[in-house]
Formats: C-alpha cells, sequence, structure tokens
C-alpha cells in the first residue's frame, strides 16, 4: 500500500519529505586498488549499476509524536534517517525539518575509545552542539542516567556494547531536543534500562518534541509508536497507526 502524496507541510509538521529519492552508482566488478580505480577510469573500462536506497518517498511526521520505521535489513531505514538528520543529501525531492536535532544514528558515534567515559560526554555533547559550561551543568546527570558510575573514568575501549549504547543514549538525551532520531539504540541493553529510555522519551512527546525511532522489535513500535510505517526496498509499504502497520508487517514475514 501506498503512501498519501502530500505537497506542503501542516502548521506542527515537524518532518517533511516530499518525492525523496537516494540513488546509488555502484561498480559492476570489484576494484581492489585506487591505482586500479584510476586506470580502469582513464580507459573507460568502469561499467556501474544504478541502486534506489530509496524511492519517492512521501512522509509527514508531527509535534509530539513517536513515530516507528519498521523494515528488513536492507530496506533503507537507515538511509531515510540520514536523510531527515542532513547527513545524507537526497537525490530528488524536498526535505523541510523544523527545529534541531539529536541523531543518534549508531552506537559509539562520536566516541574515542582511548578517552574515558567521563572525557567522552564532553567529546560527544560538543561535536551535538553544547558548550563546555552546558555540558558541566549536566555531566553528573548523564552519568547517573547511564547508570555506569563505576566506570565513568575508565577508557571505552574497555565497556561493553550496552554499557557504550547507555552512554550515549544518556548524552543525546540530557538536552530536550526537538526532534530526536533513534536508530535501533534500544536493542542493547537491561530491560530497566530500556524501560528508562521509553519513559524518556514519553516525557519527550509530552513536553512536544518528535520521537523517530527504528527497531527490528515489533511490539516496542506497538507499545511507544502512535504511528509506524513499513519501509521495504526503498518505498513506503505502509504508513498508518502503529497497531495496523505491526500487525500487517509480522504477517508478513510469518507468510
Amino acid at each position: 500500500m501506498s503512501n498519501t502524496i502530500i505537497n506542503e507541510p501542516k502548521t506542527n509538521t515537524s518532518v517533511f519529505l516530499n518525492g525523496v529519492s537516494v540513488h546509488y552508482r555502484i561498480p559492476t566488478e570489484a576494484i581492489h586498488t585506487f591505482k586500479e580505480y584510476m586506470i580502469k577510469l582513464v580507459k573507460g573500462e568502469i561499467r556501474h549499476a544504478a541502486f534506489s536506497a530509496l524511492k519517492k518517498i512521501d512522509l509527514e511526521i508531527q509535534r509530539g509524536e513517536i513515530f516507528g520505521i519498521l523494515g528488513r535489513n536492507g530496506a533503507g531505514k537507515s538511509t531515510l534517517l540520514k536523510v531527515i538528520s542532513r547527513v545524507l543529501i537526497p537525490s530528488e525531492g524536498r526535505v523541510w525539518i523544523k527545529g534541531h536535532i539529536s541523531p543518534l544514528l549508531q552506537l559509539g558515534a562520536g566516541f574515542h575509545p582511548e578517552l574515558t567515559g567521563r572525557e567522552n560526554i564532553f567529546l560527544n555533547a560538543t561535536l551535538l552542539g553544547h558548550s563546555h559550561d552546558d555540558i558541566e551543568s549536566k555531566v553528573e546527570e548523564i552519568i547517573a542516567f547511564s547508570e555506569i558510575e563505576n566506570f565513568i573514568d575508565a577508557p571505552l575501549r574497555t565497556y561493553s556494547s550496552g554499557m557504550q549504547s547507555r552512554l550515549g543514549f544518556s548524552v543525546a538525551t540530557a538536552w530536550q531536543p526537538d526532534i530526536l532520531i533513534l536508530d535501533e539504540v534500544l536493542s542493547v541493553g537491561d530491560v530497566s534500562f530500556q524501560q528508562k529510555c521509553i519513559n524518556r522519551m514519553a516525557n519527550f512527546r509530552d513536553s512536544g518534541a518528535t520521537v523517530i525511532m527504528v527497531t527490528h522489535n515489533v511490539e516496542q513500535i506497538r507499545t511507544i509508536c502512535s504511528r509506524a510505517m513499513w519501509l521495504d526496498h526503498g518505498e513506503i509499504r505502509l504508513l498508518s497507526d502503529a497497531d495496523t502497520v505491526c500487525d500487517t508487517y509480522k504477517h508478513a514475514l510469518t507468510g
């Protein structure tokens, strides 16, 4: 089922995409070195195949909404989040964003393995645009929320993936953004910490923030999100309320 075509954002819209496509040109044969690439390029021997990661996406997400995105690996979910985050410029279409975006697209992104957890808080928060004084005022709150107080002055390379995930989420959500983007972040960590994250997202929603989350956990989408989207091979298969999308997606997976 295709989504409804939209032309202009509504007054309370946070994210608006109109006809957004992302196309790549992929070499049809493996090229192992830069020298080999340049030789083939000069000789005109490089052949490319076209690949579309996203195809004519029309999407509107409202202020104060928790919106979920489902899809198999390779469906285009991460590409879509990168477009919304302004990390990736689409090949076609319009992207309209209202407000400050706090993206958590990859666990450990913006962290340095040789720095301590505390030092990485300052590094990561600085990359998110916060001043040193602003970070200083939040650092203890961030450490407490992450629940890694006993390891905060140890190098990040000694952390488990779950600990890095908790620290990354704690930094990204220490300041309420206008738009929070989460890519598989809640898939790591114990159940109690996941519930803390869900509660924080609910508080953001109640304060008018928009949350966009990608996860393979269908029941998380059903529980947390008001609306959801099923993305398949770069196209929207279904855009509806969370229950309808989750039920349809699960049925498709189980045959």
